[in-house]
């Protein structure tokens, strides 16, 4: 073995050199997470106030009266409402306000589709009806499942997302088929925003 290979050798196993890189290592990873901190620190407000943008954006699509309607921080989620909601996901409530009164409810789910997930904002007032229904996010078919997302109209010329205002539990469950009218060819994604639509208005029950 040379002795320049010695020396490295050397060089790498020296206490001294171990010490200097473990308190180098030591340092970046410290300012390398300083930085992190501080970068969220100053995106943060701002990615929140974009999502709070967006939820209202949603919730107003979903009331009678958006121009003159304000919303309240999101609820706390009781046992009773996740379980109210069923197999479908209890996301979010927040309790629509019109003139400071409570006038009902902002009720974001997430239903199956057929092909993924809907999240969607449901609006049911404060006598129990739905007040409207929106689309948040969804991934079904283009050409097919999204006619129901973006509300086209069923064989009777209303939307298939328009139907729901005015439904509530005297209506009894809401059934495609039955009650429901469904896009052609879209029952799945129809069924899903049903369930979803279900779902809000058994939560909105259990907080009368």
């Amino acid at each position: 073995m040379s002795t320049e290979v010695k020396s490295k050798e050397k060089v790498q196993m020296d206490p001294a050199y171990i010490i200097k890189l473990t308190v180098t290592l030591l340092v970046t990873c410290v300012v390398v997470a300083a930085c992190l901190g501080g970068v969220n620190a100053v995106t943060e407000e701002k990615i929140d106030a974009i999502n709070w943008e967006n939820t209202v954006a949603a919730m107003k699509a979903v009331v009678a009266d958006p121009d003159n309607t304000t919303f309240s921080d999101e609820l706390p989620l009781t046992d009773e409402m996740t379980a109210a909601s069923g197999s479908v996901t209890l996301d979010s409530v927040y309790e629509v306000q019109v003139g400071g009164a409570g006038a009902g409810y902002a009720i974001k789910v997430v239903a199956s589709g057929s092909q993924g997930k809907i999240e969607m904002m449901v609006g049911v007032d404060s006598e129990g009806a739905v007040t409207g229904v929106s689309i948040v996010k969804n991934s079904e078919t283009a050409g097919i499942g999204s006619k129901v997302m973006t509300n086209m109209p069923t064989a009777s010329g209303v939307g298939v997302l328009s139907q729901f205002e005015g439904k509530s539990a005297a209506d009894g469950t809401l059934t495609v088929g039955a009650n429901v009218d469904a896009i052609s060819g879209a029952t799945v994604s129809t069924r899903g925003v049903t369930n979803g639509v279900n779902a809000a208005l058994a939560v909105a029950g259990v907080l009368g």
